[in-house]
């Protein structure tokens, strides 16, 4: 029987496995450098991205902030408009009443509450107030109080016969109810029936 044995490797074949192995090597740590390179990126877009983040965290922070200074003034000073149209009306009811006391005349007062009255109702128009004076319209417990009731032949039931103070709406919301008498259907006489 005879052996067979592995040729040996020539040492050509040696030098080219060699250079294979230190290319795979090669490879391998390019690979790994690759890898390296890409981790890094990804952490720096990562922090990047983390920055942004804060930063719109911050800033959403800020104009919630910004927002609420803005409302809170808004509340504070949303008289301030009104207010200061108010002034003249108070001035004129002021030079009226000094008026008032500086004369007899009493068509001169009149004409000066007149006027100081128009004045107040262009301020009134002017923000959205509208007296209102329910005479004569149906009762409506919404808008309207009831002080009162009396019967009235002459209006149906429910039907506002007059009014003691007017109501005022702004925008159309009741500001206060008017006061009014309510009519009321008439009783009638009872009739005996035993009679």
């Amino acid at each position: 029987m005879s052996e067979q044995r592995e040729p040996q490797e020539q040492p050509e074949e040696l030098e080219t496995r060699n250079e294979e192995a230190g290319a795979a090597a090669e490879a391998g740590n390019e690979g790994a450098d690759a890898t390296e390179d890409r981790l890094q990126e990804l952490e720096a877009l990562a922090e990047e991205r983390r920055d942004q983040a804060l930063r719109a965290q911050a800033e959403l922070e800020n104009q919630r902030r910004r927002f609420e200074r803005e409302l809170e003034n808004a509340h504070k000073y949303a008289m301030e408009k009104f207010a200061s149209e108010m002034l003249e009306v108070s001035d004129s009811l002021e030079m009226g009443l000094k008026a008032a006391r500086e004369t007899q005349d009493v068509e001169r007062i009149i004409e000066g509450a007149e006027l100081t009255l128009k004045n107040l109702n262009k301020v009134f128009e002017k923000f959205g107030i509208q007296a209102e004076d329910p005479t004569g319209q149906r009762f409506d417990p919404e808008r309207h109080q009831a002080m009162s009731m009396q019967e009235d032949p002459e209006n149906p039931p429910n039907t506002v016969v007059a009014t003691m103070q007017k109501g005022f709406l702004l925008q159309g919301r009741v500001l206060r109810p008017a006061m009014v008498v309510v009519s009321k259907a008439p009783t009638s006489p009872n009739i005996d029936e035993s009679a």
